[in-house]
Parts: C-alpha cells; sequence; structure tokens
C-alpha cells in the first residue's frame, strides 16, 4: 500500500494542474492579506474562495484522475494484491496530494499573517474538504463507468453543494416559516460540507452575521464549543462514509 500511494502522491505532485492549483491558491492569499486591514477580515475574504475552489478543483481533478488512471488500476488488480489495498491506497495518494497542495497555498500565508487558532482551523477545514470532495469523486467514478458523465456528475455535485442546497434550504424556509423549523435546519445542514465547513469556520469567529441562519442555529443551540465538535463529527462522517462505499462497491466491480 505505501508504495502505490508514494506513487500516486509523486506523480499528481508533478502535475501542471495540482501545480497550478497550489500556485494560484498562494498568490490569492498572499493578495487577499496584503490588501486587507486585518489578518482576520483576510481570512474572512480567503474563506469564501476556499469553500468555492477547494471543492471544486478536488471533486474534478479526483474524478479524472480516477478515470486516466483506469490502466493502471487494471494492472493492479492483476497483480496478486487486494482490491481493498489499491483502491485506498489511490485514495490515500489523492486525498494527501491535495491536501499538501492547500497547505503550501493557503496554509503558508495563513500561517505567517494569522498564526491564531481560527487560522489553524480554517487550515483543517480546507485540508477536510480536499479530503471529502476526493471520497466523493472516487465514489462516483467507481459507480459511473463513463468519463464524461462521471465529469459531468461531478460537476452538478459541487453545483448542488456550493450553490442550489442554499438556494433549497431557503425556498424550504420561506415556505413553510410558519412552522418550527430550527432543528430541521440543523439537521440539513449535515447533508452539505461545504455549508458545515463554513459554520465549523465562523464558531471560532465573531462574525455571526456571516454565519447565515444555520450557523447562527448552530451557535444558539450547540453552543460554540459544542457546536464545533458536532460539526467536526460530521465532517469526518463525510469522509468515511463515501470512502467506504467506493471501497465495497469497487471489491465487487466488475473490471
Amino acid at each position: 500500500m505505501k508504495k502505490i500511494t508514494r506513487y500516486v502522491i509523486v506523480d499528481i505532485l508533478r502535475n501542471r494542474i495540482v501545480l497550478a492549483y497550489t500556485l494560484f491558491l498562494l498568490i490569492i492569499s498572499f493578495s487577499v492579506f496584503t490588501l486587507e486591514d486585518t489578518g482576520e477580515k483576510g481570512l474572512l475574504s480567503l474563506l469564501n474562495i476556499t469553500l468555492i475552489i477547494v471543492p471544486l478543483v478536488s471533486i474534478i481533478f479526483s474524478t479524472i484522475y480516477t478515470y486516466n488512471s483506469a490502466e493502471f488500476i487494471e494492472l493492479l488488480v492483476s497483480q496478486p494484491l487486494k482490491r481493498r489495498t489499491i483502491w485506498l491506497s489511490l485514495y490515500y495518494g489523492l486525498s494527501t496530494s491535495l491536501g499538501i497542495s492547500f497547505l503550501i497555498g493557503a496554509g503558508i500565508p495563513i500561517i505567517l499573517y494569522q498564526p491564531t487558532t481560527t487560522g489553524f482551523v480554517m487550515i483543517g477545514a480546507g485540508i477536510m474538504l480536499s479530503v471529502i470532495f476526493a471520497a466523493i469523486a472516487l465514489c462516483g467514478a467507481v459507480l459511473i463507468r463513463d468519463k464524461a458523465k462521471g465529469i459531468g456528475i461531478s460537476i452538478l455535485l459541487w453545483l448542488y453543494f456550493s450553490l442550489l442546497f442554499d438556494g433549497l434550504i431557503l425556498f424550504i424556509l420561506f415556505q413553510f416559516d410558519d412552522y418550527p423549523l430550527d432543528k430541521f435546519m440543523i439537521a440539513a445542514s449535515a447533508f452539505n460540507p461545504i455549508d458545515l465547513s463554513r459554520i465549523f469556520i465562523l464558531l471560532q469567529m465573531d462574525a455571526s452575521a456571516l454565519m447565515g441562519y444555520t450557523g447562527a442555529l448552530f451557535r444558539n443551540f450547540f453552543g460554540s464549543g459544542a457546536g464545533s465538535a458536532i460539526a467536526t463529527v460530521v465532517l469526518l462522517l463525510w469522509i468515511i462514509i463515501p470512502a467506504w462505499l467506493s471501497v465495497r462497491k469497487f471489491e465487487r466491480k466488475d473490471l
């Protein structure tokens, strides 16, 4: 497993798209912190970029890389290796590489300009988003054989999590505003890792106005500490469940 994972990491970190992604994050991060008056304002500006760019690059790159590695995967399957080992090695390589890219691109500027608890929480959330959307991408790639359809589904999933989910929540909120929906809204936020990551980071800041309806409910219902713990657990489930489903499907898939 270690040799396969190491090969995947080295291969991805030398990829031009990943290098461009890392450089883009680095330039944007330094620019944001340089232009803003305070480090906290820089973090808030970088937060919006992180919640859009990181999931997009993670899910699309992971999907394309998995499809392009089909021949390599088939070669490994023909060897005396467990399918679980092969698939987990691919996943570990992808998630580690994307996490390293984010750590270099956004983590270094955050550490230099805002080495606070909030800054490190944001670094952790960005890495978790990279790992989560890599898991979702692998789950989609193993379920859908057609490459074009798989990439299209990845883009639709990103659109849903980034844009459509909030619109759907607002629609439900306005349609049923006469009913107590507080607990429902808290539960619904668990179905969007991007929304959870935003809440997770903003719970560490004094930025209640930017938390949104679900974020304010999280703080009021659980408190800052308990809310952060619950958000962390749910984000970990977003890593474990898609990864486990993809492994189960790959073990039974007819290549």
